[in-house]
């Protein structure tokens, strides 16, 4: 990494004026010039919010770095000053070095010109010349991967095609510097894993990158370093990335109101009417979970635990090869036999990373009809990252399979391990040299 700076923000603060109705912004525009012309006080008829203050740091050349925080933290605001499409209302920002920016879908297209026409036109205002982008036009139509449409008016596209037009041009023209804001949760998994396999390549080439999400995975597998915003100002600005995401997981559980119990209370008896109307208003919204199956027998809920039995909401972070045991409420309406149950783990950008049932396991399942629990526990060692857990129960008989209640995902997932490798799996090498 460079000792060059790249960014240096200086005392940054943004205000603005909130006004309560239409008519507040007229009199804004009209009465203090006439009460100046009285020779009276000036009076406002807003009311100010500062969405930063006094906000500053340093960012070297070739370094990356995750912004995180909850909604309203500042992180948007803070990447339009540096980006320059907003003004600061005090402080300054120091840019050196050709930014590409992708802050919101679509920014700066021109819903009549084409696709094509607008990758050239953003180029050009990246500082390429029109016939550098025509030579790069066929990388950024491969990356993109919209077909015709790269000929079609950006006002026929939809969202997904938006993204995926705007990541590319901002990827396909080499960047110094890379500002990306949660533009890349619009597309699909496929694109997403094609955008972060190109920031990768980015990164392994020097590019800058400063990036603001909510997936604070992408932090731990990505960033050198890690800022975390509240109420517009830094409040963790640290190079220890994992004990920024810490912070930052444990100040959004505190915040949270009190949950109820996955139990669904309304579930007393354990009916198939009963369990088919669980398994349809039970779900995951956070993690857009999909549940189908059967309902003869559901996964009711879970939890997963380390050794010591803390939970996630006490460490919501990981570490690799730790023991974690994977607790199932199972409810069913009757006896079933011959049950398989599984748990797996893919990365949110897709791709399969492990899993495993009780049949593999040596260990059959006979359901009685009530509730029971089931535990299996595993060593994982994974990467770090944000993964998806998915989990399913099915009846296996005479070589038929019956889906009985499948959870994809149920949850999600931070990985971390203590240094950086390639790949998934977490396995690091021991070394030693000696002499023939």
């Amino acid at each position: 990494m460079s000792s060059e700076v790249a960014i240096l923000v200086e005392n940054v603060s943004k205000s603005f004026a909130i006004y309560e109705t239409p008519r507040d912004r007229l009199k804004q525009f009209l009465l203090p010039r006439l009460r100046r012309l009285f020779g009276l006080a000036p009076k406002n008829y807003y009311r100010e919010f500062k969405a930063l203050s006094g906000v500053s740091f340093k960012m070297m050349r070739g370094e990356t770095i995750g912004i995180i925080g909850r909604n309203g933290a500042g992180k948007s605001t803070l990447l339009q000053i540096i980006c320059g499409t907003l003004a600061a209302s005090e402080g300054s920002v120091d840019v050196r070095g050709r930014i590409a920016a992708l802050l919101e879908l679509g920014a700066g297209f021109n819903p009549e010109f084409t696709g094509r026409e607008n990758a050239i036109l953003n180029g050009e205002l990246l500082g390429l010349s029109r016939r550098e982008m025509e030579l790069r036009l066929p990388e950024i139509e491969e990356f993109a991967g919209i077909g015709d449409f790269i000929d079609q008016p950006i006002k026929t596209y939809s969202s997904g095609m938006y993204v995926r037009l705007a990541f590319a041009v901002q990827a396909c023209v080499d960047p110094e510097i890379l500002i990306v804001d949660e533009a890349l949760s619009v597309g699909d998994i496929g694109f997403q894993y094609k955008c972060f396999r190109r920031m990768e390549e980015l990164r392994r080439k020097g590019v800058t990158i400063l990036m603001v999400t909510h997936s604070t995975g992408s932090i731990l597998e990505y960033a050198d370093r890690c800022i975390v915003m509240d109420g517009g100002s830094i409040q963790v600005d640290t190079s220890d990335v994992l004990a920024a995401v810490l912070t930052y997981e444990k100040g959004m559980i505190a915040a949270k109101p009190g949950q109820v119990s996955d139990n669904d209370p309304e579930l007393t008896e354990v009916t198939a009417e009963d369990l088919a109307a669980a398994q349809r208003r039970s779900m995951n919204d956070s993690v857009s979970e999909k549940r189908f199956g059967t309902a003869r027998a559901i996964i009711e809920r879970m939890d997963i635990t380390r050794r010591d039995g803390s939970s996630f909401d006490q460490s919501p972070v990981v570490r690799s090869g730790e023991e974690l045991t994977f607790r199932f409420t199972i409810a069913s309406s009757e006896v079933l036999d011959d049950i398989a149950l599984g748990v797996s783990i893919t990365k949110t950008q897709g791709g399969d990373i492990w899993g495993d049932n009780n049949i593999r396991a040596g260990f059959p399942i006979v359901l009685e009809r009530g509730r029971q629990v089931v535990e299996f526990s595993a060593r994982l060692p994974i990467s770090a990252g944000e993964y998806l857990v998915h989990c399913g129960l099915a009846r296996i008989a005479n070589g038929v399979r019956e889906e009985l209640d499948q959870r994809r995902p149920i949850q999600s997932i931070k990985f971390w391990s203590p240094r950086e490798q390639v790949g998934v799996v977490f396995a690091p090498i021991s070394a030693k040299a000696g002499t023939l």
